[in-house]
């Protein structure tokens, strides 16, 4: 028999809850107890959106089996959210996503808002546990750059009201803000540059294709071999995950083509430093054996011999624009469209002639 005041809980419910520390169950974990999503469990607490009745009495089970109560934050926010916004980058180490955190977090500020930071590492799995995290914490909306996989999460997100906005990348079949460069005329500027020096035997490191931005790049590459009348040779062209081991790999896949190609370009500073790296590591020389350029204008690309020739994403003024744009989301929603400026520096040269 329970205590006055206490539901009888299935057997080892109870116990359970007592051996995790008699913690408070949150959002997630009622979640999992139902079998359901963290949004569906929001839907149900806050009343807002369509839940089926069967789901709804799951979820509301649940609730009492782990005798969860909402927050203080939470009873006071079933019609308002915090004002705190979610920004989600890919990789925290990569200092491009730094730039743009730090325009983010000074526009924030000047708009009364607070940021939770986390980094995805482009991994769905972490992408959605941090999505449900800020679904958890209310926030009043969500900065991303999301991954290919988990259109479903952001799709809920969006139904719960949250108000997202994606950077460099879009999703398919999600009509969501966005805040991207144009990555299609950035990664042309760069191969038409290469053309126009004399290079014909063009290797081209570039980003997942299932990522838009990796589609639009390649796309880039490949209408400038186009326009000027030359063929794309197809084994110069291979795509990359964004991890350094896996970028220097395929860049020394490249560089084992025969003959060498006489030009190498990079579709973003983690691909860059890999494509330097092989270049050193198999005894080449920038740009007299191989030109070498890049997207992203970071720290680095002026600190080595020779400064590297890029294309500029102004990562701070994106952060920005993407702040501005999750606060007036549902007011005036839009995407902003920044364009790239081609930087030359000295890694670039014509090819050295063959005898």
């Amino acid at each position: 028999m329970s205590e006055p005041g206490r539901p009888d809980l299935p057997d080892g419910t109870e116990d359970a809850h007592l051996a995790a520390g008699a913690r408070q169950p949150t959002i997630k974990t009622i979640a999992a107890a139902a079998g359901v999503g963290v949004g569906t469990v929001s839907r149900v607490l806050s009343g807002r959106g369509y839940v089926s009745l069967d789901t709804r009495a799951k979820v509301e089970e649940a609730v009492r089996e782990l005798r969860y109560r909402p927050s203080a934050i939470g009873r006071g926010l079933k019609e308002q959210r915090t004002k705190n916004i979610g920004l989600l980058v890919a990789d925290v180490s990569n200092s491009y996503y730094g730039d743009f955190a730090k325009g983010v977090l000074a526009e924030a500020r000047h708009l009364d808002r607070h940021v939770i930071v986390g980094s995805s590492d482009d991994d769905a799995a972490a992408e959605r546990e941090y999505v449900e995290l800020f679904l958890e914490q209310r926030v009043e909306g969500i900065i991303a750059f999301p991954s290919s996989e988990n259109l479903g999460v952001w799709r809920e997100a969006k139904e719960l009201g949250v108000n997202l906005v994606f950077a460099d990348r879009v999703l398919d079949g999600l009509d969501v803000p966005s805040v991207v460069v144009d990555n299609h005329d950035g990664a042309y500027a760069l191969t038409e540059y290469l053309i126009v020096l004399g290079h014909r035997r063009i290797g081209y490191l570039g980003g997942p294709r299932e990522v838009s931005s990796g589609r639009e790049r390649e796309q880039g590459y490949r209408d400038a071999h186009a326009d000027a009348g030359l063929e794309v040779v197809e084994e110069l062209v291979v795509p990359s995950h964004f991890t350094r081991r896996n970028a220097f790999a395929n860049a020394l896949r490249i560089l084992g083509a025969e003959p060498l190609p006489t030009a190498l370009v990079a579709s973003n500073n983690i691909l860059g430093e890999a494509a330097i790296g092989a270049v050193r590591h198999l005894g080449l020389d920038i740009p007299d054996d191989l030109s070498v350029v890049m997207f992203d204008d970071v720290p680095w690309a002026t600190l080595v011999t020779p400064p590297i020739t890029v294309v500029t994403q102004p990562a701070r003024r994106l952060g920005r624009e993407a702040a501005r744009l999750v606060v007036r989301a549902a007011s005036a929603p839009g995407s902003v469209l920044v364009r790239t400026e081609l930087v030359v520096r000295s890694s670039a040269a014509p090819p050295r002639a063959t005898a």
